[in-house]
């Protein structure tokens, strides 16, 4: 072994052990900055030796795959589903039914927090992670081993003179709170639709093709079940201590509990302890606990007849609505938003909570004055589950939706196929203004700063700004003095621009001509047109010009673009306060195009392309792909019945060559591909 290599060996191993201490034991032994130096030492060894990186190497955490398809993997054995409960009565009689199996009074089931994320299948070769599966329908699930490789509770590598050399193991992987209000925090910011639960966010996050925004997700995972035989191990409290002498995170929540008792004693303690931790549960699971008695009992079709889950009950107020508000979104969407007299819930105040749109107004059949049923649950968000009939007057009125825009006037619209009602005042809309603007100068699109605090509705109300164009027309003159005193029930506050103010601004705004393309296309707030799909648009297109003339037909063949996302940008383009939005946006600069790389020649004109292997350097192979749109070519990231060539480097994945062989696409060399386009 050579310095290199014996450097990426020991960097590794070293980077790998303060992961463990710092995602599973939770007690890091070095700073933040020291592990980001050495994992940027080991990242740079890498680039330039990659056929020294191991397999458990640090470096994977960050992801960067990208994921046309989930291929399904079949389980070696079902994931069942565990029967469920709602009373200690139906526990009791599940209790009964185990003794009577077995011949015996008592027994000894280990409880276990029921984490609310979604179930994963692991499975190590020689005590390498080598996939990741989703439970599916339990039968068969999908291969998301490429963004389960982010999550750093989850062990890359395993070692141990007991490890099994196939081993499967069965966990759950969540989102923490922080992270699921980080996230959601940053959906707002963008203009996106908000996750209703971190369960949902985790679902939707594993689902993510590009493994790099998996990583950035935070998630994290503990592993409850092991799923191959062990020799000694006799017990599922075994079972997990062998599991924690591995290193994977399974958590100090379980319990060995004799008999019911004991068990229901358990799940009423954690009952009140669950608002205290740092994700979410909706139960508590129990398990016979020995393994012998598990194989006896057997299971059914869905579920083993072994485990049962107690489900917590959501918790639930009911208090009196107060009124119906209606708020304009910048898209226009408008939110119908129930005010309720302030009541304790789940360890916080609640005020309001939302209606979504008329649909559910009138499932509920909401009347004013109504005594309403609030439950968080599972939800972060509060919301209204149901009315209290018993409390309703005989005269009150249902609560009918607004027909014309609470904020201009303007008769509201509603499309056929959509539940929300919008109002298509966008120009005049005070609301959408402000929503305009404020999501046109956020963080991850125009990063212009100096207008917080209320300065936006101050030039929006002052008459200087109707559209994002107009920003980049504000000079010092008009800006400097101008001020609005604001009352609330915190007491007046003033605000306005002031020298230093106003520079900052006007700095921001010219510095952010310099403003790559996808993120001036996603500063448009296209609706339904996120930070990633802008990007994925932009790279495709390369110019606001060719994106302005694409048919929906053209736009849907664009990764992750649908056909609801394509139609709305070809009525974003048809409108035409839009269309003078963005001359204007011209007229000053911005960059409406990708700058400094420009098709060459359209010789590859309407071809995709699939770049697969090594070719000497990882700095060559994104050369190769880069010369594919340089050319007029498409990139793909998976062989399919759409590819037209593969260009194959070396150590090209076997199942991609077969399939590509299979399907008689072209492969080339990285001389024929050079040749090609005359390079």
């Amino acid at each position: 072994m050579n310095e290199t290599e014996s450097r990426i060996k020991a960097l590794t191993d070293e980077l790998n052990g303060h992961n463990y201490k710092y995602y599973v034991l939770d007690n890091p032994e070095i700073s933040d900055y020291e592990f980001d130096q050495k994992l940027r030492e080991l990242q740079e060894l890498e680039n330039a030796n990659p056929q020294y990186r191991q397999p458990d190497s640090p470096t994977l955490r960050v992801g960067g795959g990208v994921t046309k398809n989930f291929a399904h993997v079949r389980h070696a054995q079902p994931m069942l589903s565990l029967g469920n409960t709602y009373s200690e009565e139906e526990l009791a009689a599940f209790d009964s039914r185990v003794c009577a199996a077995l011949g015996v009074s008592v027994t000894d089931y280990v409880c276990e927090l029921k984490y609310d994320g979604i179930s994963v299948s692991l499975i190590y070769e020689d005590g390498v992670l080598v996939q990741a599966a989703t439970r599916g329908d339990g039968v068969q699930g999908d291969n998301i081993t490429a963004n389960v490789r982010t999550v750093r509770s989850i062990p890359l590598k395993i070692s141990g003179a007991d490890v099994p050399p196939r081993l499967e193991v069965r966990g759950e992987i969540l989102m923490p709170h922080a992270a699921f209000q980080r996230l959601n925090a940053e959906r707002e910011d963008a203009g996106d639709t908000l996750f209703a639960n971190p369960r949902n966010a985790t679902g939707g996050s594993l689902k993510l093709q590009d493994s790099s925004e998996v990583a950035r997700r935070s998630l994290d995972a503990f592993i409850y079940f092991l799923n191959t035989p062990v020799e000694n191990v006799r017990t599922h409290a075994e079972s997990i201590d062998c599991l924690r002498r591995w290193q994977f995170k399974v958590g100090d929540y379980a319990r060995l509990c004799h008999g019911i008792g004991e068990v229901s004693a358990f799940i009423r303690e954690w009952d009140v302890k669950r608002r205290e931790l740092p994700f979410d549960i909706d139960g508590i699971v129990l398990k016979v606990n020995s393994l012998e008695d598990q194989v006896r009992l057997g299971a059914t079709a869905k579920s083993p007849r072994w485990a049962i889950a107690y489900k917590f009950k959501a918790e639930r107020v009911a208090t009196p609505l107060l009124g119906v508000s209606y708020q304009v979104g910048r898209t226009g969407i408008i939110t119908p938003v129930a005010n309720l007299q302030p009541v304790q819930l789940a360890g916080t105040t609640v005020k309001r909570a939302t209606l979504h749109n008329a649909d559910v107004i009138a499932q509920l059949d909401l009347h004013e004055g109504d005594t309403v049923y609030v439950e968080k649950g599972g939800e972060i968000i509060p919301k209204i589950v149901g009315v209290d009939m018993s409390e309703r007057k005989p005269e009150s009125r249902p609560v009918g939706f607004v027909t014309r825009c609470p904020a201009c006037g303007t008769p509201l619209v509603r499309a056929e196929d959509e539940a929300a009602h919008y109002c298509p005042n966008s120009l005049h809309c005070p609301p959408q203004i402000r929503g305009r603007i404020e999501h046109f100068i956020s963080r991850k699109a125009m990063n212009i700063d100096g207008l917080g605090e209320g300065r936006v509705d101050l030039l929006v109300e002052s008459g200087l700004i109707v559209r994002p164009a107009d920003l980049y027309g504000l000079t010092y003159d008009q800006l400097l003095g101008l001020e609005k005193t604001y009352t609330s029930k915190e007491g007046d506050r003033v605000v306005g621009f002031r020298d230093k103010t106003v520079r900052n601004l006007l700095e921001g705004i010219a510095k952010s001509r310099e403003v790559p393309f996808e993120r001036v296309l996603f500063a448009l707030g296209i609706r339904y047109v996120g930070e990633t799909s802008a990007k994925k648009i932009a790279r495709h297109f390369r110019s606001l010009a060719a994106i302005e003339r694409a048919t929906v037909e053209e736009l849907t063949a664009v990764e992750d673009v649908g056909q609801v996302m394509a139609e709305s940008i070809v009525r974003f383009f048809e409108d035409p306060e839009n269309l003078q939005n963005i001359y204007m946006l011209s007229m000053q600069g911005l960059q409406l195009e990708i700058a400094g790389e420009a098709v060459r020649s359209d010789v590859l004109q309407g071809k995709r392309f699939v770049v697969s292997g090594s070719f000497g350097t990882p700095q060559r192979r994104k050369e190769l792909e880069r010369m594919v749109e340089e050319y007029g070519g498409q990139l793909l990231s998976s062989v399919s019945a759409k590819t037209d060539y593969v260009v194959a480097g070396e150590n090209m994945g076997p199942a991609k060559l077969e399939k590509a062989r299979q399907l008689g696409i072209p492969i080339l060399g990285e001389a024929e591909f050079v040749a090609m386009i005359g390079a």
